[in-house]
């Protein structure tokens, strides 16, 4: 039998509570966490820290959790500013969460168009973020955002990304289909390529 096992992240309490109709409150999320917690998950996104007053309050009074780890979602620093001194990423940081989750762009078209940088600067956000972020947290996880579309408009750019990221301590490396449009054949052979430079131990 194998030794190797999957971890389970749950995002309800952050990507969930974008859905329409829904809408948590501090007691809410601390009482969702809970229940995940007692069914066995091994990571759970309580939030953004510094992004909304909820997500302010929760952290504030996190739920005392039996296993699971409690992960603050952010993201990396802004152009122009270094890691330690960007406001939203030491909102993060200094969460009580010992775990953190930073998103970045990895697709070429979102990080010209949408942030409007130079690729080698998205690099660089990435690759100082997630360093610092190891200076503070326990575990750092790296969501890849847009991966699969930007791996296939820019394969190399898109790899840089992951492995600035990778070099620079992350533990998982989070490949995000956030469009949801790749196709199940796509997925198994971009994934198999990514294993050629990240190790699969390391890939969510």
């Amino acid at each position: 039998m194998s030794d190797k096992r999957v971890y389970l992240y749950d995002s309800t309490l952050r990507d969930g509570a974008q859905t329409q109709g829904v809408d948590f409150n501090a007691a809410d999320k601390s009482l969702i966490a809970r229940e995940l917690d007692n069914v066995g998950i091994d990571y759970i996104e309580g939030g953004w820290p510094g992004a909304n007053a909820t997500d302010d309050a929760f952290f504030a009074a996190p739920p005392e959790l039996n296993r699971a780890r409690l992960t603050a979602f952010g993201m990396t620093r802004r152009a122009g500013r270094s890691a330690d001194n960007d406001p939203g990423l030491t909102a993060v940081l200094s969460s009580p969460a010992k775990v953190v989750c930073i998103f970045g762009k990895t697709w070429d078209f979102q990080t010209e168009v949408a942030l409007g940088v130079e690729l080698e600067e998205n690099i660089s956000m990435i690759a100082d973020s997630i360093r610092h972020a190891c200076t503070k947290a326990d575990e750092v996880l790296f969501d890849a955002e847009h991966f699969f579309d930007g791996y296939k408009a820019n394969r190399d750019f898109a790899l840089d990304c992951l492995k600035a990221a990778y070099e620079a301590g992350a533990r998982w490396i989070v490949l995000c289909d956030t469009n949801g449009g790749t196709l199940p054949d796509e997925i198994e052979r971009i994934v198999g390529e990514v294993t050629e430079i990240i190790p699969g131990s390391h890939l969510g």
